[in-house]
Order: structure tokens, then sequence, then C-alpha cells
């Protein structure tokens, strides 16, 4: 008796192209600049486990690498970008992305 049923690719895209759609669901509504970020993790993430759904269907290595290459890419872009935020808090106190209007002149 089996619990769990056959778990395809076809599941893995499907929840794959769900997380990557709640993404940029929270990068076009939300205003807050946190949680803009992440958003765009969360579809890095969705990015990823296609490429180990893949790399796993073909029985080869090479999106399983290549995710590695894109995690530490997001950890740069995570270090830079909350380095950012925290310029913009100090001189705006606030995170909502509308104030950087503030900042042109």
């Amino acid at each position: 008796m089996e619990i769990l049923p056959n778990i395809t690719i076809n599941h893995y895209l499907w929840l794959s192209i769900t997380l990557f759609a709640m993404g940029i669901l929270g990068v076009l509504i939300r205003r807050n600049a946190i949680l803009m970020f992440m958003s765009i993790e969360l579809m890095l993430n969705a990015v990823n486990l296609a490429l180990v759904a893949f790399s796993k269907m073909h029985g080869d290595t090479d999106g399983q690498v290549f995710v590695f290459f894109i995690m530490v890419v997001a950890a740069a872009e995570v270090a830079v970008g909350l380095a950012i935020l925290m310029m913009l808090y100090r001189n705006l106190h606030t995170t909502d992305t509308d104030a950087l209007n503030q900042l042109k002149g």
C-alpha cells in the first residue's frame, strides 16, 4: 500500500511555476523593499527547483551545479540589497520604495 502517489516532473514544474508566479505578484504588488527582495528570492528558488527537477530527469548533475552558482549570486545580491536598504532606512526612516523619489535632488 503506497501512501504517496508517484511524483513526476510535472508536479515539480507546477510547483515551480506557482512559486515563480507568487514571486512576480510580490514584486508587482508590494511597495516594501524587504518584501520585494523576498519575492525575488522566491523567484530564484522556483527556478532552482525547476533546474534540479530537469537535472534529476536527465540523470546528470549540470543543473545542480548551475543551481549552486545561482545561490552564490543570490547571496551576493542579498548582501548588496540589504546594504542599500540600510542606507535607505538611515536616510529616510522608511523602506517604502515610493520614498526613493525623495533621493533625486
